[in-house]
């Protein structure tokens, strides 16, 4: 099966039992529409014409908000996920513009191939590859080595090829098309992209924008069930990092400020050194974002020292405050 290099199910490590105080926070099931619009992602299925940009102003004016933030461009012809962020939410966007993606693609070959050859050619693509930017795109052109996870051929049907690719944030798949022509010697282009994944955004969860603003209407007339099942809580967006779970005690400091000590950790997810973890209270609020300053067997085996240093706060002070 293909998978993503955050597509893990990680195990869950329980360092000390703690209840929650149930008149403390909230979860995010029983937040209001109004606290969804306002800390909420939105999975849009980005339509083949407007920019990625154009797409999130549609989403601003559909809602009413004044912030709203993409995960990840998309060129105006290419459709498909494009999860855009909600008011305080658009701070998440960062995580999923590094998130790897997931597209699905027809590669148009110049001339005639025999299929042994192509597979052949394709899988050599699967690794480490170097590329260099397009000439109009938004990252100085410099030579730049990105991760295809897999690349796999769906079907063939006389030149055009559909295919699925798995690769690192910042990949070119035209590129990709582009240099497998090349290899073949034959020559080949992109003809149509889907994207297909990002992070826990998928492509049986978008909506379209006519969607959106169908349910917003309903939302105003008094019906919620439609805005519920389309905006997601902010939480999605970290669906896939590693977590620290936090006592309630310990997530107003961090709400002030201070990074996350062990003895705050309540339960954790299995994680190395450096990496970016999401903190989340009991009831699975996200409260922050920080990078893990020793391995998860450490915390669980330590009483003292720094668990992770705090990156981002999401959520509000005094939120814990007893």
């Amino acid at each position: 099966m293909e998978k993503l290099p955050n597509d893990v199910k990680r195990k869950v490590i329980v360092k000390r039992e703690s209840e929650t105080d149930l008149n403390l926070g909230k979860y995010p099931k029983d937040r209001s529409v109004e606290e969804l619009i306002e800390f909420g992602i939105i999975n849009v299925n980005k339509p083949s014409g407007p920019s990625s940009h154009q797409v999130s102003d549609h989403v601003k004016k559909i809602l009413k908000v004044k912030k709203a933030g993409h995960s990840g461009t998309l060129d105006p012809l290419v459709t498909g996920v494009l999860p855009v962020a909600l008011e305080k939410a658009t701070r998440i966007t960062n995580v999923l513009l590094k998130s790897g993606k997931e597209y699905v693609g027809v590669m148009h070959l110049h001339k005639e191939v025999d299929d042994k050859e192509l597979n052949k050619v394709v899988k050599e693509f699967i690794g480490e590859v170097e590329q260099l930017p397009p000439v109009r795109s938004a990252v100085k052109r410099v030579r730049r080595k990105r991760n295809i996870y897999y690349f796999k051929i769906l079907e063939k049907e006389g030149r055009d090829v559909l295919f699925k690719v798995g690769c690192q944030a910042g990949t070119y798949v035209r590129r990709i098309c582009d240099d497998i022509g090349k290899k073949l010697g034959v020559g080949a282009h992109m003809s149509e992209l889907i994207r297909t994944k990002v992070s826990g955004f998928t492509e049986e969860n978008w909506c379209s924008l006519q969607e959106l603003s169908d349910a917003f209407v309903l939302y105003e007339n008094g019906e919620e069930k439609e805005i519920r099942r389309l905006i997601f809580n902010v939480e999605k967006g970290v669906e896939l990092l590693p977590k620290v779970w936090l006592v309630d005690g310990a997530i107003d400091s961090v709400c002030h400020g201070a990074n996350l000590n062990i003895p705050g950790v309540s339960k954790l997810d299995e994680f190395n050194e450096g990496e970016v973890v999401a903190l989340m209270s009991l009831k699975d609020e996200l409260v922050g974002l920080g990078e893990s300053k020793v391995n998860s067997d450490v915390i669980v085996e330590k009483e003292k020292g720094i668990a992770v240093k705090v990156k981002k706060v999401f959520m509000e002070r005094k939120t814990y405050k007893v």
